[in-house]
């Protein structure tokens, strides 16, 4: 078992390294957030209240509603940048020496796929932290209770954003790509707006909404939040995870590289 260990320790420590020195990447991770919390949200306060819908027990201010959801932005946006950097490195070659490694494929994808996690909670912590500081209350169990559900939706996100990585050769196709990609995950979502308020304007958008895998990641955020389980956000979560992370498998499996490479 200590090889594996081994790696993994290897790999997360690279991980840190990297975003340690691009101290940018981490400012850029919460100016997007803060922009919507500060900016957007106290714009829309009078217009967008939200009415009683759990987990909360009172009314809330719109900028209380979308923290769940701007968490999920994060790490949203930080699984596209952990795969745009297995772009790079397979351009390098980095990636092709990693997975000739001894150990199981599947390990050292996780690995490096749990090394983004990791980053991901430590932007979203600070994130939550800085938002407490403009007035945004949350119970203090809740920092503690919403950690297993950043891992898991870190996870999910982050396997997606494997699986789009093991289909792009080229970084420059990346761009468009995430372009495509994250903006309507996060605006076809329950992050800036409830499922009941989709459903007014049009119950096609809020059935798109319902089965947009990112919805049940801010939904398990926000119940976390609050120290409650959203079982049906689990579910989806744990599913979507499961799904991601073997077409991704499946996507970076050598002979298919072969094959490819042939073909051309």
């Amino acid at each position: 078992m200590k090889p594996w260990l081994t790696a993994l320790f290897a790999i997360i420590t690279r991980e840190n390294l990297r975003f340690i020195r691009q101290r940018g990447r981490f400012l850029a991770a919460l100016v997007r957030p803060l922009v919507w919390l500060l900016v957007f949200a106290a714009g829309f306060r009078a217009a967008l209240g939200v009415s009683i819908i759990p987990p909360y027990q009172t009314y809330i201010t719109y900028e209380v509603y979308i923290v769940p959801g701007l968490c999920g932005m994060i790490q949203l946006f930080n699984g596209m940048q952990s795969s745009l950097s297995l772009v790079y490195d397979q351009e390098m070659g980095s990636m092709r020496l990693l997975l000739t490694s001894p150990l199981p494929r599947w390990w050292l994808l996780f690995s490096k796929l749990l090394a983004g996690v990791i980053v991901s909670i430590l932007q979203v912590m600070v994130f939550l932290g800085i938002a407490a500081l403009t007035g945004i209350e949350l119970p203090p169990l809740g920092y503690i209770a919403v950690l297993p559900a950043l891992l898991l939706s870190g996870l999910m996100l982050g396997a997606f954003g494997l699986l789009i990585s093991s289909t792009i050769r080229q970084l420059e196709n990346f761009a468009g790509v995430m372009n495509f990609v994250i903006f309507p995950m996060f605006f076809l979502s329950s992050a800036l707006y409830p499922l009941w308020k989709m459903a007014e304007s049009s119950p096609l958008l809020r059935d798109i909404c319902a089965y947009n895998p990112f919805t049940h990641a801010v939904e398990l955020i926000r119940f976390a939040l609050y120290g409650e389980l959203n079982l049906e956000a689990l579910a989806w979560v744990v599913g979507c995870f499961v799904v991601f992370m073997l077409a991704a498998l499946w996507g970076y499996d050598p002979a298919r590289a072969m094959l490819r490479s042939r073909g051309r």
